[in-house]
């Protein structure tokens, strides 16, 4: 298998290196469940893998991604050009991957990412799926580049992702925050950041395994709710994240986490 630090090595160094950093920030964000940094870094990718291949097929390669004025018309272009039977993976360069780029790039831009106001927020399908179409194309590069097989090519990039554990594990319907050593109180912070929608106090007490619901109440809720970090809505017995909170869990929690590249 490649080493890490040789993938894709023959490319200028201020292509490959945005290409794998914005990835592992990708995997990264992906995993600790922050979908619009995930999302965001998409778009990053995108411009350095369409360095790559524009680079590649016109046998000139660029010392750093260049943003082209629309990704659609650019990669359509692409596709246009003539085949060439003797360049390693040309279909993928011409065809494939400019068929993902712009699906791939639309989610930063059109999905409440990159721009308020976009259709939809920032979400788990959405991260998923940038996480996918980003780890497929950045295996086909280095297929190609490196001219191994498919199933190299994804062990060379399971390579690049730190394996760790997740901060979050779902079995069955319940959720434990896998990292013993984060407080009851952060625990409910981290839970509640994973949803957008209300969590009734009932799953949070069964989730974090409290023993005495009354002082789960007063000395986790009821504090959150008055530092602001929660909405806390007592009569329904229910929980939700403020800004305030995601602000904190992103900040002083799930920041720590993710690795640098």
């Amino acid at each position: 298998m490649q080493e890490p630090a040789k993938i894709l090595g023959g490319l200028p160094a201020g292509l490959r290196d945005p290409l794998i950093k914005t990835f592992r920030e990708i995997g990264a964000n992906y995993a600790e469940h922050r979908w619009e940094p995930s999302e965001l870094n998409g778009g990053k990718f995108c411009e350095a893998a369409y360095s790559i291949i524009e680079g590649a097929i016109k046998g000139k390669l660029a010392s750093k991604p260049e943003k082209p004025n629309n990704m659609v018309l650019a990669c359509r272009a692409l596709e246009e050009l003539p085949s060439n039977s003797n360049r390693v993976g040309d279909r993928s360069l011409r065809i494939l991957i400019p068929r993902l780029l712009p699906a791939l790039y639309d989610i930063r831009n059109s999905r409440g990412v990159g721009h308020i106001g976009g259709e939809v927020d920032p979400n788990f399908l959405d991260a998923s799926a940038v996480y996918g179409m980003a780890s497929w194309i950045l295996a086909e590069l280095i297929r190609i580049f490196h001219q191994i097989s498919t199933r190299e090519a994804q062990d060379v990039v399971n390579a690049l992702m730190e394996r760790k554990a997740p901060l979050i594990w779902e079995v069955e319907g319940k959720r434990r925050v896998l990292d013993t050593s984060i407080t009851n109180v952060d625990q409910v912070l981290v839970l509640l950041h994973q949803h957008s929608a209300w969590v009734s106090e009932r799953n949070l007490l069964d989730w974090t395994e409290y023993s005495n619901a009354s002082v789960f109440r007063k000395q986790i809720l009821g504090k959150l709710h008055k530092a602001r970090m929660i909405e806390y809505d007592e009569a329904n017995s229910r929980a939700r994240i403020s800004p305030t909170g995601i602000k904190d869990v992103e900040q002083r929690i799930l920041k720590s986490r993710v690795s640098n590249y």
